[in-house]
């Protein structure tokens, strides 16, 4: 990451640094909130103003995705691969669903629509184990 951000011109801040690495650490699809009540106690000084900045930056440079949902709710994703994220419709947990099987369709998809897409996101909404 340092070497990427390197590249691309910006600084390669500690707290930048902090925020990307709790995503990554984490397969749970973050909130902003999340990572500031996470962060905020290494770094007690940061706002939850400069939290949203770098992750704004963080998904505009395309390291993460954020993921807006109908209720307003918004969370952030590392995986950048193609995968389907699992929504529990009682309790919002999301997972990811990867197979080689979701590449083949989607793949099969594209080349039936005749585009090339710019990105992509595919949810499946659902009740979880734990909620049934």
């Amino acid at each position: 990451m340092i070497e990427f951000l390197r590249e691309k011109g910006l600084k390669v801040t500690s707290q930048r640094l902090a925020i990307f690495n709790f995503i990554l650490s984490r397969k749970d699809h973050p909130t902003a909130e999340q990572i500031y009540q996470k962060i905020r106690g290494e770094y007690p000084t940061i706002s939850l103003g400069t939290v949203y900045k770098n992750l704004h930056l963080l998904k505009e440079i395309g390291l993460i995705q954020e993921l807006g949902f109908d209720e307003g709710s918004v969370r952030y994703d590392p995986d950048m691969d193609l995968h389907v994220n699992m929504v529990c419709t009682n309790c919002g947990k999301i997972t990811d669903y990867k197979t080689d099987k979701v590449e083949k369709l989607w793949n099969a998809l594209i080349s039936d629509i005749g585009i090339k897409p710019k990105g992509h996101r595919i949810d499946l909404y659902y009740e979880c184990d734990d909620c049934k």
